[in-house]
């Protein structure tokens, strides 16, 4: 480790910087900020309008697109207002551009200094590319919403939410790889079962961003049933779509997943839990065993209550923060069951 600290530091920090930028998406969405900037430019809009004038150009811009035109024209909506929802998607663009430095000008630092090893500089190159691919992902999110919908696609939203995630835990992951650089032998049959937790986790983020894509936590706020007497809500039951639409576009059915998919997250843990008290494990990986559990039930408990009071700014984005932190924990236990 004493030999890859700098590269440790670096890629510590990129995860860190990936998590301010999820949490501002998260802030930019849950505000309704996202259609504001109507343009992508890699370097003119790296600050916000800086002269009133600049600020009614752009104002006047974001006149011309749906969100303005069908919806907030009704709400007296002023200069003052673009304002506010133009800072959340431009900073979090601008967290994009600090990100895109802090790992391309470390890397062809390291690269010249000759501190990266070849496998350390594959999984590099392969981060560059994920972190354009994320850039690429949201404006084609964005774009989406700009046409005739005064709304992003739920599932380009959903796959931009995913695809941090994701970078984030494959740049988490290459820091343990440097961390942790010993390897132990492997318990397949714990390794296994974290895989498929993970898998699960992941497959709940998706329905994560399409319940925040369809604004479907703001139905059915009640919990443990989605309401009197039934489990399932009968309006997914009666659509006459295709249960695959049911459950991907209907704001009841995505919902109704994504509940139940929690279940599944919970009990997967829970069953690692129990099942490694079977093995002789190590302190990192007990340690990590016992914090997915603690960190599971938080999240779960916080999913509930969020839905309860019908997804309010602070409670959505302390859902989507503990999200982040349950990925990482259950990143760094799958990696230390692994090697």
């Amino acid at each position: 480790m004493k030999n890859n600290k700098s590269v440790i530091y670096w890629l510590l920090s990129g995860c860190v910087l990936l998590f301010i930028m999820v949490t501002v998406g998260g802030i930019t969405r849950l505000t309704n900020s996202g259609l504001s900037m109507t343009d992508w430019h890699l370097v003119t809009d790296t600050f916000p309008p800086l002269s009133e004038e600049k600020w009614n150009a752009a104002f006047d811009e974001y006149k011309k697109f749906p969100e303005y035109q069908k919806i907030n024209i009704h709400n007296d909506f002023q200069l003052s207002d673009y304002k506010f929802i133009y800072f959340w998607e431009w900073f979090h663009r601008f967290i994009g551009r600090i990100i895109g430095l802090v790992f391309f000008v470390p890397f062809v630092y390291f690269l010249i200094k000759k501190k990266l090893d070849s496998s350390t500089i594959k999984k590099c190159c392969i981060l560059l590319g994920m972190g354009a691919f994320q850039g690429f992902l949201g404006w084609f999110m964005v774009k989406s919403g700009l046409i005739d919908n005064p709304d992003v696609s739920h599932f380009r939203l959903s796959l931009h939410l995913t695809f941090a995630f994701i970078t984030f835990a494959y740049t988490l992951w290459v820091a343990l790889d440097l961390i942790y650089p010993d390897r132990k032998e492997v318990i397949a049959p714990l390794r296994k079962l974290a895989r498929i937790a993970i898998l699960f986790l992941i497959i709940q983020i998706i329905y994560g961003g399409f319940v925040a894509g369809l604004n479907a936590g703001l139905i059915h706020n009640h919990w443990p049933l989605m309401s009197d007497g039934q489990f399932i809500h009968e309006s997914v039951v009666l659509e006459k779509n295709s249960w695959l639409l049911r459950l991907t576009e209907g704001k009841s059915g995505v919902q109704f997943v994504h509940r139940t998919l929690a279940y599944a997250v919970v009990g997967l843990i829970v069953f690692l839990y129990f099942k490694s008290k079977k093995y002789t494990l190590s302190l990192q990986q007990v340690n990590g065993i016992n914090a997915l559990v603690f960190i599971v039930f938080l999240q779960f408990t916080l999913g509930v209550i969020t839905l309860l009071y019908s997804v309010p700014l602070w409670l959505g984005l302390s859902h989507q923060i503990m999200a982040f932190i349950l990925l990482a924990t259950m990143t760094y236990t799958l990696h230390r069951l692994s090697k």
